[in-house]
């Protein structure tokens, strides 16, 4: 099971779906809530609910138990999957996402990923602004923090140009601008609230699952630090530099980051 990212949708992960279904694999990568062709209900953008979204799609799919492969914001979602229902994970990839408090952590004591972080996340707290902001001009925003988060190698591509073309697209889909956003609101105000001192208290066991977290080598947003730091929360967990790229090395650099993900799904018992 694969899952995007903030911004993208279930084609940003389609090389490593591809590279799945070639091993023999039943692989699906999803729009989210809110993103691309998915439901776009007004609520249910927490973590848990998010979560659950996916475990339940598991089952109706005619499984048990998935390897999840998780994109950013993503990433966060298949966390949380692991701990809401361990019994559905069968191992997890996270692709620059660290674990909710590796990354809770690094905000605060690093002074490095606090400033590539918390300033965005603050900014979209704001009503109405962000979603202005992803929107304008035809949600150019949207190429913009493409550029910023990747690395050079890839920016000069026909790929690029492919890939930031469609996801402007659907960032103007109705509702998207603002339900996108939803999920990342819920991570920073919940930190304040009862319902994010539940989560973080869930969150805080280690996982028995076998954890991949891969991280570009030129990863400006996500420290790579920070993704390693998340061996605190996995008995069994390992990470990889992938070369030449920033915080998106399964668009990037899919051919490396394909065959890290399907070794590992072998490794966890996939097939």
């Amino acid at each position: 099971m694969l899952i995007h990212g903030l911004g993208g949708i279930w084609w940003t992960m389609r090389k490593p779906l591809v590279a799945l279904a070639e091993a023999g694999f039943h692989a699906v990568a999803v729009d989210l809530r809110g993103h691309g062709d998915s439901d776009k209900p007004p609520r249910g953008y927490d973590g848990w609910t998010l979560a659950s979204d996916i475990t339940h799609l598991i089952r109706a799919l005619g499984h048990s138990s998935a390897v999840i492969v998780g994109q950013g914001e993503g990433g966060f979602v298949a966390w949380t999957a692991a701990y809401h229902r361990p019994r559905a994970v069968r191992g997890l990839v996270v692709v620059g996402s660290p674990h909710p408090l590796a990354t809770r952590h690094a905000a605060l004591r690093d002074r490095a990923q606090r400033r590539a972080l918390v300033p965005r996340l603050l900014a979209d707290q704001a009503p109405r602004l962000p979603e202005r902001r992803l929107t304008t001009d035809g949600a150019a925003s949207v190429e913009a923090m493409l550029r910023d988060y990747s690395g050079p190698a890839w920016q000069d591509t026909d790929d690029f140009r492919e890939t930031s073309g469609l996801l402007r697209r659907a960032m103007l889909i109705p509702k998207v601008a603002h339900l996108s956003l939803e999920s990342r609101r819920w991570m920073v105000r919940s930190q304040l609230r009862p319902d994010g001192r539940d989560f973080r208290r869930t969150v805080s066991g280690v996982l028995d699952q076998p954890v991949l977290g891969i991280s570009g080598a030129e990863d400006r947003f996500i420290r790579p630090s920070t993704v390693r730091a998340s061996a605190a929360w996995a008995r069994d967990f390992r990470t990889e530099l992938v070369a030449n790229a920033g915080h998106y090395p399964a668009m990037e650099q899919p051919r490396a980051t394909s065959r890290l993900i399907v070794e590992f799904a072998y490794r966890a018992g996939g097939l």
